[in-house]
């Protein structure tokens, strides 16, 4: 299994509580955090000392304005694809 990549989808494997959250518009409140399934956007690789790594993660409505921002292990994102990886790997 590959680690995300920059401008990857991803959804979260465990629910996010908001004290983990850096919100980005105040139109959106929260009683509660993000919970498993949400989907985001890797919109940053955030390098650490141990083996592995953090991504910042965007969380954006269906008009594309983000509302939510974490920084999170690859263990608790689960990398999306839209194509089968065989139907990637044959295009030339």
């Amino acid at each position: 299994m590959r680690l995300p990549k920059l401008f990857d989808v991803v959804a979260l494997l465990k629910d996010i509580p908001l004290k983990d959250l850096q919100l980005a518009d105040e139109r959106y409140t929260f009683d509660t955090g993000l919970p498993v399934g949400t989907v985001g956007t890797v919109v940053e690789l955030i390098p650490q000392h141990a083996q592995s790594s953090a991504y910042l993660i965007e969380f954006a409505d269906s008009q594309g304005s983000a509302y939510a921002f974490a920084a999170l292990p690859a263990e608790s994102l689960l990398l999306l694809h839209y194509t089968p990886s065989e139907a990637m790997s044959a295009q030339p």
